[in-house]
Protein backbone atom coordinates (compact mmCIF):
# COMPACT_ATOMS: atom_id res chain seq x y z
CA UNK A 1 0.00 0.00 0.00
CA UNK A 2 1.62 3.39 -0.97
CA UNK A 3 1.84 5.95 2.46
CA UNK A 4 3.83 8.54 1.06
CA UNK A 5 4.45 10.25 -2.48
CA UNK A 6 7.69 11.62 -3.53
CA UNK A 7 8.63 13.91 -6.62
CA UNK A 8 11.44 15.08 -8.01
CA UNK A 9 13.06 17.09 -11.10
CA UNK A 10 16.55 17.44 -12.47
CA UNK A 11 17.84 20.18 -13.80
CA UNK A 12 20.62 17.97 -15.14
CA UNK A 13 20.32 17.57 -19.17
CA UNK A 14 23.66 14.95 -19.41
CA UNK A 15 21.31 11.48 -20.16
CA UNK A 16 23.53 8.83 -19.04
CA UNK A 17 23.39 11.13 -15.11
CA UNK A 18 19.28 11.33 -15.61
CA UNK A 19 19.65 6.96 -15.98
CA UNK A 20 21.48 6.56 -13.45
CA UNK A 21 19.64 9.04 -11.00
CA UNK A 22 16.52 7.01 -11.93
CA UNK A 23 18.59 3.40 -11.80
CA UNK A 24 19.92 4.33 -8.02
CA UNK A 25 16.12 5.41 -6.99
CA UNK A 26 14.14 1.81 -8.44
CA UNK A 27 17.38 -0.28 -6.36
CA UNK A 28 16.57 1.78 -3.01
CA UNK A 29 12.49 2.59 -3.43
CA UNK A 30 11.31 1.99 0.11
CA UNK A 31 8.18 0.15 0.74
CA UNK A 32 5.00 2.10 0.16
CA UNK A 33 6.79 5.16 -1.44
CA UNK A 34 6.04 6.05 -5.17
CA UNK A 35 8.39 8.27 -6.64
CA UNK A 36 7.49 10.43 -9.99
CA UNK A 37 10.62 11.67 -11.00
CA UNK A 38 11.00 14.22 -13.93
CA UNK A 39 13.65 15.11 -15.90
CA UNK A 40 15.26 16.13 -19.73
CA UNK A 41 18.12 14.60 -22.18
CA UNK A 42 19.64 16.75 -24.36
CA UNK A 43 20.62 16.22 -28.01
CA UNK A 44 19.69 12.53 -27.57
CA UNK A 45 18.65 8.86 -29.07
CA UNK A 46 17.19 6.41 -26.43
CA UNK A 47 16.83 2.94 -28.01
CA UNK A 48 15.72 -0.06 -26.12
CA UNK A 49 17.95 -2.89 -23.68
CA UNK A 50 17.61 -5.57 -26.33
CA UNK A 51 18.09 -2.89 -29.53
CA UNK A 52 20.51 -2.99 -32.12
CA UNK A 53 21.96 0.67 -31.94
CA UNK A 54 23.16 0.78 -36.20
CA UNK A 55 19.85 -0.28 -36.74
CA UNK A 56 17.42 1.89 -34.66
CA UNK A 57 19.58 4.88 -35.29
CA UNK A 58 21.96 6.87 -37.29
CA UNK A 59 24.90 6.70 -35.27
CA UNK A 60 27.76 8.62 -36.95
CA UNK A 61 25.16 11.22 -37.96
CA UNK A 62 24.04 11.70 -34.47
CA UNK A 63 27.78 11.93 -32.73
CA UNK A 64 29.05 14.02 -35.85
CA UNK A 65 26.51 16.50 -34.24
CA UNK A 66 27.43 16.26 -30.74
CA UNK A 67 24.35 13.93 -30.11
CA UNK A 68 24.03 11.01 -27.26
CA UNK A 69 23.61 7.85 -27.95
CA UNK A 70 21.80 5.43 -24.53
CA UNK A 71 20.47 2.27 -24.14
CA UNK A 72 18.46 2.23 -21.39
CA UNK A 73 17.28 -0.71 -18.83
CA UNK A 74 13.76 -1.01 -20.14
CA UNK A 75 12.62 -2.52 -23.46
CA UNK A 76 10.84 -0.93 -26.12
CA UNK A 77 11.41 1.42 -28.99
CA UNK A 78 14.08 3.98 -30.32
CA UNK A 79 13.05 7.62 -29.38
CA UNK A 80 14.62 11.18 -29.57
CA UNK A 81 14.98 13.21 -26.77
CA UNK A 82 15.97 16.85 -26.69
CA UNK A 83 14.74 20.03 -24.49
CA UNK A 84 11.26 20.03 -26.35
CA UNK A 85 10.36 16.93 -24.23
CA UNK A 86 9.67 16.12 -20.87
CA UNK A 87 10.24 12.58 -19.43
CA UNK A 88 8.76 10.94 -16.18
CA UNK A 89 9.39 8.25 -13.90
CA UNK A 90 7.06 6.19 -11.75
CA UNK A 91 9.38 4.48 -9.18
CA UNK A 92 7.60 2.11 -6.92
CA UNK A 93 8.11 -1.09 -5.19
CA UNK A 94 6.17 -4.38 -6.82
CA UNK A 95 4.13 -4.91 -4.62
CA UNK A 96 2.31 -1.07 -5.53
CA UNK A 97 3.16 -1.03 -9.41
CA UNK A 98 0.49 0.00 -11.21
CA UNK A 99 0.68 0.72 -14.68
CA UNK A 100 -3.06 1.98 -15.27
CA UNK A 101 -3.13 3.97 -12.20
CA UNK A 102 0.36 5.85 -13.30
CA UNK A 103 -1.06 5.87 -16.83
CA UNK A 104 -3.78 7.76 -15.22
CA UNK A 105 -1.48 10.42 -13.92
CA UNK A 106 -0.04 11.40 -17.38
CA UNK A 107 -3.83 11.26 -18.51
CA UNK A 108 -5.56 13.67 -15.68
CA UNK A 109 -2.14 16.13 -16.19
CA UNK A 110 -2.95 16.70 -19.76
CA UNK A 111 -6.69 16.57 -19.73
CA UNK A 112 -6.06 19.70 -17.41
CA UNK A 113 -4.07 21.33 -19.50
CA UNK A 114 -7.57 21.55 -21.94
CA UNK A 115 -6.16 18.67 -24.05
CA UNK A 116 -7.93 15.65 -24.64
CA UNK A 117 -5.52 12.68 -24.30
CA UNK A 118 -6.28 8.46 -24.50
CA UNK A 119 -4.45 5.92 -23.84
CA UNK A 120 -3.44 3.82 -27.15
CA UNK A 121 -2.37 0.39 -27.96
CA UNK A 122 0.08 -1.27 -25.13
CA UNK A 123 2.23 2.13 -24.30
CA UNK A 124 1.48 5.13 -25.69
CA UNK A 125 -0.92 8.18 -24.88
CA UNK A 126 -2.19 9.94 -28.08
CA UNK A 127 -4.30 12.89 -28.66
CA UNK A 128 -6.66 12.82 -32.09
CA UNK A 129 -4.98 9.42 -32.78
CA UNK A 130 -1.41 10.90 -32.82
CA UNK A 131 1.49 9.68 -29.97
CA UNK A 132 2.88 12.32 -27.78
CA UNK A 133 3.50 9.75 -25.22
CA UNK A 134 5.72 6.41 -25.38
CA UNK A 135 6.02 4.70 -22.36
CA UNK A 136 8.25 1.33 -20.92
CA UNK A 137 8.78 -0.56 -18.02
CA UNK A 138 11.02 -2.35 -16.08
CA UNK A 139 11.54 -4.71 -13.15
CA UNK A 140 14.64 -5.32 -10.84
CA UNK A 141 14.17 -7.24 -7.56
CA UNK A 142 11.50 -5.13 -5.62
CA UNK A 143 11.80 -2.49 -7.30
CA UNK A 144 10.09 -1.37 -10.80
CA UNK A 145 9.82 1.81 -12.94
CA UNK A 146 7.47 2.91 -15.53
CA UNK A 147 8.87 5.50 -17.85
CA UNK A 148 8.10 7.65 -20.65
CA UNK A 149 8.01 10.91 -22.96
CA UNK A 150 6.01 13.73 -22.88
CA UNK A 151 6.44 15.53 -26.57
CA UNK A 152 5.66 19.47 -25.87
CA UNK A 153 8.10 21.23 -28.89
CA UNK A 154 10.33 18.68 -29.64
CA UNK A 155 12.27 19.21 -33.12
CA UNK A 156 10.22 16.38 -34.95
CA UNK A 157 12.85 16.97 -37.82
CA UNK A 158 15.49 15.82 -36.10
CA UNK A 159 13.38 13.21 -34.59
CA UNK A 160 12.88 12.11 -38.44
CA UNK A 161 16.92 12.33 -39.23
CA UNK A 162 18.48 10.43 -36.24
CA UNK A 163 15.87 7.29 -36.23
CA UNK A 164 16.09 4.27 -38.59
CA UNK A 165 12.27 3.39 -38.32
CA UNK A 166 11.73 0.53 -40.47
CA UNK A 167 8.84 1.32 -43.15
CA UNK A 168 6.95 -2.06 -42.06
CA UNK A 169 6.97 -0.64 -38.48
CA UNK A 170 5.45 2.64 -39.81
CA UNK A 171 2.96 0.19 -41.99
CA UNK A 172 1.72 -1.51 -38.86
CA UNK A 173 0.90 2.05 -37.54
CA UNK A 174 -0.84 2.79 -40.28
CA UNK A 175 1.50 6.16 -40.99
CA UNK A 176 4.09 6.38 -43.55
CA UNK A 177 6.56 8.67 -41.37
CA UNK A 178 7.97 9.14 -37.51
CA UNK A 179 6.54 13.04 -37.98
CA UNK A 180 2.93 12.04 -39.30
CA UNK A 181 2.66 9.99 -36.45
CA UNK A 182 3.73 11.82 -33.74
CA UNK A 183 2.66 14.91 -32.38
CA UNK A 184 3.40 17.81 -30.00
CA UNK A 185 1.22 19.27 -27.01
CA UNK A 186 1.95 22.83 -28.24
CA UNK A 187 -0.39 21.62 -31.80
CA UNK A 188 -3.20 21.53 -29.73
CA UNK A 189 -2.38 24.08 -27.17
CA UNK A 190 0.07 26.92 -28.76
CA UNK A 191 0.66 28.68 -25.28
CA UNK A 192 1.72 25.24 -23.79
CA UNK A 193 5.29 25.76 -21.36
CA UNK A 194 7.22 23.16 -20.01
CA UNK A 195 6.77 24.64 -16.10
CA UNK A 196 2.94 23.86 -16.12
CA UNK A 197 3.31 20.68 -17.73
CA UNK A 198 5.53 19.68 -14.71
CA UNK A 199 3.13 21.34 -12.29
CA UNK A 200 0.11 19.87 -13.80
CA UNK A 201 1.59 16.89 -13.30
CA UNK A 202 2.76 16.76 -9.61
CA UNK A 203 -0.97 17.92 -8.87
CA UNK A 204 -2.58 15.13 -10.96
CA UNK A 205 -0.07 12.59 -8.67
CA UNK A 206 -1.44 13.92 -5.50
CA UNK A 207 -4.83 13.81 -7.24
CA UNK A 208 -4.61 10.34 -8.28
CA UNK A 209 -3.51 8.82 -5.56
CA UNK A 210 -5.68 10.91 -3.11
CA UNK A 211 -2.01 11.92 -0.92
CA UNK A 212 0.20 15.54 -1.03
CA UNK A 213 2.94 15.01 -2.79
CA UNK A 214 6.96 15.75 -0.90
CA UNK A 215 9.63 17.36 -2.84
CA UNK A 216 13.22 15.72 -2.84
CA UNK A 217 16.28 17.58 -4.07
CA UNK A 218 18.77 15.91 -6.21
CA UNK A 219 21.37 15.96 -3.53
CA UNK A 220 19.74 14.20 -1.69
CA UNK A 221 20.97 11.30 -3.65
CA UNK A 222 24.63 9.39 -2.48
CA UNK A 223 26.61 11.59 -5.62
CA UNK A 224 29.61 8.91 -5.39
CA UNK A 225 26.91 5.93 -6.22
CA UNK A 226 25.59 7.87 -9.07
CA UNK A 227 29.02 8.80 -10.41
CA UNK A 228 29.40 4.96 -10.76
CA UNK A 229 26.13 4.04 -12.70
CA UNK A 230 26.45 7.30 -14.64
CA UNK A 231 29.96 5.75 -16.14
CA UNK A 232 28.26 2.53 -16.55
CA UNK A 233 25.27 4.40 -18.62
CA UNK A 234 28.31 6.38 -20.72
CA UNK A 235 30.32 3.32 -21.49
CA UNK A 236 31.12 1.97 -24.94
CA UNK A 237 30.36 -1.55 -23.88
CA UNK A 238 26.84 -0.59 -22.57
CA UNK A 239 26.22 1.88 -25.77
CA UNK A 240 27.09 -0.37 -28.57
CA UNK A 241 26.86 -3.62 -27.12
CA UNK A 242 28.64 -6.40 -29.08
CA UNK A 243 29.19 -6.89 -32.79
CA UNK A 244 29.56 -10.65 -33.99
CA UNK A 245 31.02 -12.26 -36.79
CA UNK A 246 27.32 -13.90 -37.78
CA UNK A 247 26.77 -16.12 -40.68
CA UNK A 248 22.82 -16.44 -40.38
CA UNK A 249 20.77 -14.23 -39.54
CA UNK A 250 16.73 -14.26 -39.35
CA UNK A 251 14.27 -11.32 -38.61
CA UNK A 252 10.69 -10.80 -38.74
CA UNK A 253 7.98 -8.16 -36.84
CA UNK A 254 5.42 -9.86 -35.27
CA UNK A 255 2.43 -7.82 -33.40
CA UNK A 256 4.44 -7.79 -29.86
CA UNK A 257 7.19 -6.41 -31.66
CA UNK A 258 10.06 -7.34 -33.89
CA UNK A 259 13.08 -9.45 -33.98
CA UNK A 260 16.20 -10.21 -35.27
CA UNK A 261 18.63 -13.21 -34.38
CA UNK A 262 22.35 -13.31 -35.57
CA UNK A 263 23.96 -16.56 -34.92
CA UNK A 264 27.62 -17.63 -35.56
CA UNK A 265 28.16 -21.03 -36.06
CA UNK A 266 31.01 -23.14 -36.11
CA UNK A 267 31.05 -27.18 -36.84
CA UNK A 268 27.00 -27.46 -36.67
CA UNK A 269 27.18 -25.67 -33.67
CA UNK A 270 26.30 -22.32 -32.44
CA UNK A 271 28.83 -20.83 -30.49
CA UNK A 272 28.05 -16.58 -30.35
CA UNK A 273 24.51 -14.83 -30.65
CA UNK A 274 23.09 -11.81 -30.54
CA UNK A 275 19.29 -11.13 -30.23
CA UNK A 276 17.40 -8.08 -30.59
CA UNK A 277 14.12 -6.69 -30.50
CA UNK A 278 12.03 -3.72 -29.53
CA UNK A 279 9.52 -5.81 -27.45
CA UNK A 280 8.79 -4.47 -24.07
CA UNK A 281 9.86 -7.60 -22.24
CA UNK A 282 13.54 -6.72 -21.65
CA UNK A 283 14.21 -9.97 -20.24
CA UNK A 284 13.23 -12.57 -22.21
CA UNK A 285 15.61 -11.74 -25.26
CA UNK A 286 18.62 -12.49 -22.97
CA UNK A 287 17.12 -15.66 -21.55
CA UNK A 288 16.87 -16.75 -24.81
CA UNK A 289 20.49 -15.70 -26.68
CA UNK A 290 21.52 -18.05 -23.32
CA UNK A 291 19.62 -20.72 -24.03
CA UNK A 292 20.83 -20.40 -28.15
CA UNK A 293 24.87 -20.52 -27.58
CA UNK A 294 26.06 -23.89 -27.60
CA UNK A 295 22.87 -26.10 -29.35
CA UNK A 296 23.01 -27.65 -32.88
CA UNK A 297 22.25 -25.45 -35.79
CA UNK A 298 19.13 -27.91 -36.85
CA UNK A 299 15.31 -26.58 -36.83
CA UNK A 300 14.49 -29.01 -33.83
CA UNK A 301 17.63 -27.92 -31.58
CA UNK A 302 16.58 -24.21 -31.96
CA UNK A 303 13.09 -24.55 -31.20
CA UNK A 304 13.95 -27.11 -28.59
CA UNK A 305 15.66 -24.10 -26.94
CA UNK A 306 13.13 -21.45 -27.53
CA UNK A 307 11.05 -23.46 -25.63
CA UNK A 308 13.46 -24.09 -22.77
CA UNK A 309 13.41 -20.35 -22.03
CA UNK A 310 11.90 -20.38 -18.79
CA UNK A 311 8.71 -18.17 -17.37
CA UNK A 312 10.87 -16.38 -14.72
CA UNK A 313 12.80 -14.37 -17.66
CA UNK A 314 9.22 -13.03 -18.73
CA UNK A 315 8.63 -9.99 -16.66
CA UNK A 316 4.73 -9.46 -16.87
CA UNK A 317 2.37 -11.69 -18.46
CA UNK A 318 0.27 -9.84 -21.28
CA UNK A 319 -2.47 -10.92 -22.79
CA UNK A 320 -2.54 -10.69 -26.66
CA UNK A 321 -6.06 -10.47 -26.83
CA UNK A 322 -6.92 -14.08 -27.98
CA UNK A 323 -6.57 -16.89 -25.07
CA UNK A 324 -3.13 -17.53 -25.68
CA UNK A 325 -0.39 -15.52 -23.00
CA UNK A 326 2.13 -13.15 -24.25
CA UNK A 327 4.71 -15.44 -23.06
CA UNK A 328 3.29 -18.42 -25.54
CA UNK A 329 2.72 -16.32 -28.31
CA UNK A 330 6.08 -15.32 -28.31
CA UNK A 331 7.66 -18.79 -28.27
CA UNK A 332 5.63 -20.18 -31.22
CA UNK A 333 6.26 -17.06 -33.43
CA UNK A 334 10.12 -17.36 -32.67
CA UNK A 335 9.90 -20.90 -33.12
CA UNK A 336 7.62 -20.43 -36.35
CA UNK A 337 10.65 -18.21 -37.34
CA UNK A 338 12.89 -20.49 -37.51
CA UNK A 339 11.02 -22.94 -39.22
CA UNK A 340 10.40 -20.93 -42.23
CA UNK A 341 14.42 -19.48 -41.80
CA UNK A 342 16.34 -22.75 -42.05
Amino acid sequence: MINRLVWMETDNTYPYRNLAMEEYMTLHVPQGTCILYLWQNRHTVVIGKNQNCWRECRVNFLEQEDGYLVRRLSGGGAVFHDLGNLNFTFIVGAEDYDVSRQLDVILEAVRSLGIHAEKTGRNDITVEGRKFSGNAFYRTGDGCYHHGTILIRADKENMSRYLNVSKEKLASKGVTSVKSRVANLCEFKPDITLEEVKAALVEAFSRVYGQPAVRMKEEELPQLEIDVLTEKFASWQWKYGRKIPFEYEMEKRFPWGNIQIQLHVDEGVIQDVNVFSDAMDQEMFGALAKQLKGCGYAEEDICAAVEAVGPDAFQAEEHTGTDVPQSRQIKEDIKALVRESL
